[in-house]
Parts: structure tokens; sequence; C-alpha cells
């Protein structure tokens, strides 16, 4: 059961029928942390993750290997699901994790609905109403990125899509440049942006399409409209990360590359992320 725990100030879950990017919270607006001691580096880097396990993990994964370089790297979420990101990491050395700077945001309060066992979509809809909080953040991370970007001479967010609404604020950055990370394959990118609403703008080859499945029970509609709702925030992102290769998924790669170019966005594919030799492993 999910839990809710606000160290100081609170968010409420929006409510039904609302545009979660349309609620604003006041009380987030107050500094929940000091930069004071931020070291003065070239280049920061700053991940913004979405509140999923799945998300949250495969961007750890990210942090841990570009820490891996030297670079400073802070993940910063609610102090709940930091706390996640840590106790379930996923085969990760725990001297890796040690070297990001996890930043606690204020943890949202929500409704911790029991999942439905009997429902006929698996689809986690009992996590809708964290979803929905989570997007009480901008303040606290606009707060935060103002900071930040005024230790370093350069700042690269790089945020889950699901996370585009909250970091708006780096577009009145001159030092700060975003950058989407993409936890679904690109595979699963290429259907969505397909078959949803006819927004691709490439031509397909005619077998292609028949082999395309159905977006048909993939998602509820509550999830669909929270998903479409960031897509206005993603104009400012310099580009899009998946976490693949061209070995894996090289012909759906290039297809998207031509609808990035179309739009003067740069794709980069950098994984797998997932660590293939340990010593010590997390979990």
């Amino acid at each position: 059961r999910l839990y809710s725990c606000c160290p100081a100030s609170t968010m409420t879950q929006t409510q039904s029928g609302e545009d979660p990017t349309e609620v604003q919270n006041s009380s987030l607006s107050s500094s929940m942390y000091s930069c004071e001691n931020l070291p003065n580096h070239v280049v920061t880097i700053v991940m913004v993750p979405f509140p999923a396990q799945g998300h949250l993990n495969q961007l750890l994964q990210l942090s841990c290997l570009i820490s891996s370089y030297g670079l400073p790297v802070y993940y910063v979420c609610s102090a709940t699901h930091n706390r996640q990101a840590r106790i379930r990491a996923n085969a990760l050395n725990p001297s890796d994790i040690a070297k990001i700077h996890f930043h606690d945001l204020p943890t949202p309060e929500f409704d911790s609905p029991s999942p439905d066992f009997n429902a006929l979509s698996k689809f986690p809809s009992h996590l809708q109403p964290l979803w929905d909080a989570s997007m009480l953040l901008r303040e606290p991370i606009a707060s935060f990125l103002g900071d930040i970007s005024s230790k370093a001479k350069r700042v690269i967010v790089v945020h889950d899509l699901l996370m585009s609404y909250n970091v708006q604020d780096v577009s009145s950055l001159p030092n700060v440049e975003s950058y989407v990370f993409n936890c679904i394959s690109v595979f699963t990118s290429f259907c969505l942006q397909s078959l949803s609403g006819g927004r691709m703008s490439i031509q397909h080859e005619e077998e292609l399409l028949k082999k395309l499945p159905s977006l048909e029970g993939i998602a509820t509609d509550e999830a669909r409209d929270f998903s479409a709702s960031q897509r206005r925030y993603m104009d400012i992102r310099s580009g899009d990360i998946y976490n693949t290769s061209k070995v894996i998924e090289g012909k759906f790669l290039d297809l998207l590359a031509q609808v990035a170019s179309d739009q003067n966005k740069k794709n980069w594919e950098i994984g797998p992320v997932l660590p293939t030799r340990l010593d010590r492993i997390s979990n």
C-alpha cells in the first residue's frame, strides 16, 4: 500500500476530472533545501524521474552510468520515491549509488487505493492519484534548478517524458537545457506516435503498418489523458534519449530519427543502461 509523508509542506490530490497540469499549490513555493554548499562544477546533471518503479530505476541506472565519468549527478524526486529508488535499486553497486546526490522534494499527499486484482485490465490504475499529485512539483523543481544553475556553468536536465510539465521552467534559465529520457522501448514509442491521432509525419511501409499492434486496452483513459497533457511542454527539450541500442531497435530508431529531424531535435540511443558486470550488487 502506498503512503504519504510530507516533511514540510503538503500537496493534495487533484480532484477528479481536473487537468493535473492546471493544479497549483502555493504552499510548495518555499525552498526545501539550501544550495549554498553546492560545488562550482562546469557541468552538472539533474535527473527528474517519474514516480513509478520502472521509471525510477532506469533513471537511477543512468545516473550511476553518468556519475562514473566524474560528473556530479543530482536525482530530484519526492522524499518517499528517492527512498524507494535506493531501496529497490536493481543491479547497481551500493558504492555507485552513494555517489549520487539525492535531493528530496516534498512528498505529495495522495489517495492510495489497493489494486483491483479482479480487474480485466492489469494496468496499475490505482497509482493514478499519485501521478496526479506529482504534477504539484513544478515550483520546488524550478526553485532547485534556479539555485543549482547559479552554481554551475552548464546544467543538463534529463527528465522522464511524464515530468515535462514539471521541468518547463528550464526555458527561463540560459545555462540549462533539457532532454527527455524515454523509459519505454523505441518500438512502443513508434507505435504510439503512429497510431495516436496521426502525429507521425513520415510514410510507413504498408506491411509494417499492418504489423503494428492495437493500442486498445493498454492504458486507462485517465492515464492516456495524463500522458497527453505532457506533450504541450515538450517543445523546449533539446532531444530524446532512448534506453536501447541500434542492434535491438535499429529500424525504429531510424524512423523516429526522421521525425526528430523534422522537429529540429536529436535522438540518442545509449542503452541498455543496466549494468552487465558487477562485483557486488544492491539487490
